[in-house]
């Protein structure tokens, strides 16, 4: 994995849990509109739309550096949109970063062919 690479996916992980907290603040949001006087929603709305937009953005860019096949990039995607897959694939992006770096060391020592 370059560095290009591994920076787009640090991205996208970076904006991941930050866009899921905000659309699980903004989906309460809703609820209080709705059932109080209190209306944050279009402070929230901002907020989160901002971090949609540059989640895809990474999202587009992850996909195509890290050459992930439509199934993965497809993941990635539902999880955007799920009130608590930016969680999932925060996770699932730091394992896969980690994973990464073992098997460049490996092949920087030797221990596989690359």
């Amino acid at each position: 994995m370059d560095i290009k690479t591994a920076s787009a996916l640090r991205r996208l992980r970076l904006v991941s849990a930050p866009e899921a907290v905000s659309f699980i603040i903004l989906l309460v949001c809703s609820v209080l509109k709705r059932t109080t006087d209190f209306n944050a929603v279009p402070v929230m709305g901002a907020v989160h739309g901002v971090l949609f937009v540059l989640y895809v953005i990474f999202w587009a860019d992850a996909w195509n550096r890290a050459k992930w096949d439509v199934k993965t990039a497809a993941l990635y995607f539902v999880l955007s949109v799920l009130p608590t897959g930016g969680f999932f694939a925060e996770r699932k992006l730091r394992r896969e970063a980690e994973d990464a770096v073992i098997a460049a060391r490996a092949r920087k020592e030797g221990v596989v062919n690359a």
